[in-house]
């Protein structure tokens, strides 16, 4: 467990306040700070309210925690702990904090300090941008996600059977400090809700949940110590594919000589959905398509391209898949495509796809010098309503050879950067290429952007062509020098 979380717990090292102001490929990604597995963080501060949002409207959960902050020191505080347990560390994605009164304001510095093993509990640090005077308040916007957090219950169900997930959590939220006030709030995709936990009132106070429409109410409640937990379980109707891509491999080649920017998608996708009860029936599948009722299989998936992107392509293992539909014009880019197979909970589908585009939308030229700001979204991929979650991202942007002095920036949470080279055909030292990865994300960061300056020198635009022309030049020496050669066999004279 402790490899798995401290890799998942780097995910949020590079927030957007890192990445602006860091961004070269020499910024380190792990905290230094390593808590003993007896640290309790010290009570600066207390939660005057909080209101505690999860949404189970996706294949994954999404919580929101909007908390009002006070610092009861004597002295200004400047870092606010998170806690989580191991097993939410190793699956938790994209944790973001912002000023909840100014959401239009750069994210705080977030990072997952090292633990002590032998500790269940480990913390998130918060950096505040400017210290918290004594008595003062702020509000914090936390946001996160979890992996493979959702569990069909039953695990197995028939073709036709709608499907109910279970998901855990605490009515309390889960704090390092005192809470004075606080609610949890849990919003389903539906209605249908046949089992829940239902927490007795005190002090004359109604029972939770409260019920109005697909959301539930847990609290509010009073004070509540640091630490305190009320586990909560809930199971709810989810009649939709649960799509998890365990590897993602995107890469994106630059040309400056085709004008030209080529974009290729590689996917290892599961469906997490409770497997089939008994073998799939071809006949029962294509009956039912004629009135289209909810599945849990993949049936097909949208890709929203950039307006403007052309030439796309659609192949798995067995080779090019027709079974897809492109859609372009002045206003917008679709690419729509279904597998060559229904993919059922339990059932794996890896394949690819890519397409071209114009440079000009995605390149510029610096007015001065020789630099080039290139800016590409981070992840494009399909738009699905149920939502897709990621575990592992490869990055590859793939320069042209010459390149030099290359830097990013991306609001995206990388765990490691690097660049290498890349070769290819008739290139002679190899193309620069940019690698990043990401863990844990999921596709409510679609469309982020990822910036990329580079210097591109004016003579190494012409290096292909030169070594292209050489090339050419000796291969016709070369057929020249073979002709000219005798070889014709001739008798010896007496």
């Amino acid at each position: 467990m402790r490899p798995l979380a401290i890799a998942s717990a780097v995910l949020s090292f590079a927030s957007t306040a890192l990445c602006a102001e860091k961004s070269n490929l020499t910024t380190p990604l792990t905290s230094k700070l390593i808590l003993p597995s007896t640290f309790k963080p010290v009570q600066n501060f207390q939660n005057a309210n909080l209101v505690h949002i999860i949404s189970l409207e996706k294949g994954y959960p999404k919580e929101s925690i909007n908390v009002v902050i006070e610092n009861i020191a004597s002295t200004a505080q400047d870092e606010y702990f998170l806690p989580f347990t191991s097993q939410q560390m190793a699956t938790i994605g994209a944790l973001e904090v912002k000023d909840r009164k100014n959401p239009d304001g750069a994210l705080f510095q977030v990072e997952a300090v090292e633990f002590d093993p032998e500790s269940d509990t480990q913390f998130y640090r918060i950096s505040l941008p400017t210290p918290l005077a004594p008595k003062a308040q702020q509000t914090l916007g936390i946001t996160f996600s979890y992996l493979s957090a959702l569990t069909p219950l039953p695990a197995t169900i028939a073709q036709a059977d709608k499907q109910y997930l279970v998901y855990t959590f605490s009515a309390y939220c889960q704090s390092a400090y005192v809470t004075l006030k606080q609610k949890t709030e849990v919003k389903f995709p539906s209605v249908v809700v046949p089992e829940y936990t239902i927490i007795p009132g005190t002090k004359g106070e109604a029972e939770s949940p409260q019920k109005q429409g697909s959301k539930f109410t847990y609290g509010s409640f009073g004070e509540v110590p640091a630490g305190a937990v009320e586990p909560v379980k809930v199971r709810y109707e989810f009649t939709k594919p649960l799509i998890h891509v365990s590897e993602l491999e995107r890469d994106i080649e630059v040309s400056h000589w085709g004008g030209n920017v080529a974009f290729e998608e590689r996917y290892t996708m599961t469906n997490r959905a409770a497997n089939l009860s008994k073998q799939f029936s071809r006949v029962e599948w294509a009956s039912a398509q004629y009135y289209n009722p909810p599945t849990t299989a993949v049936r097909e998936l949208k890709f929203p391209l950039k307006v403007g992107s052309l030439d796309p392509y659609f192949t798995d293992v067995i080779g090019n898949v027709s079974t897809s539909r492109f859609r372009s014009n002045k206003r917008e880019a679709n690419l729509e495509i279904k597998p060559r197979y229904p993919v059922f909970g339990g059932w794996n589908y890896p394949f690819r796809v890519g397409w071209n585009a114009d440079l000009k939308k995605y390149l510029r030229k610096l007015k001065t010098g020789e630099g080039y700001v290139l800016n590409v979204p981070f992840l494009e991929g399909p738009k699905q309503p149920e939502g897709m979650e990621y575990e592992h991202i490869t990055l590859r942007v793939i320069l042209p050879e010459g390149a030099e002095n290359v830097q990013y920036s991306t609001t995206v949470p990388l765990v490691s950067a690097s660049t290498s080279l890349h070769r290819t055909f008739m290139d002679t030292t190899g193309r620069t290429a940019l690698t990043l990865t990401a863990i844990n994300i999921v596709d409510d960061l679609r469309d982020r952007e990822l910036i990329v300056t580079y210097d591109y020198p004016f003579l190494a635009g012409f290096r292909k062509p030169i070594v292209i022309f050489i090339s050419t030049l000796s291969l016709f020496a070369a057929a020249w020098g073979i002709g000219s050669l005798d070889v014709k066999i001739k008798s010896k004279r007496s």
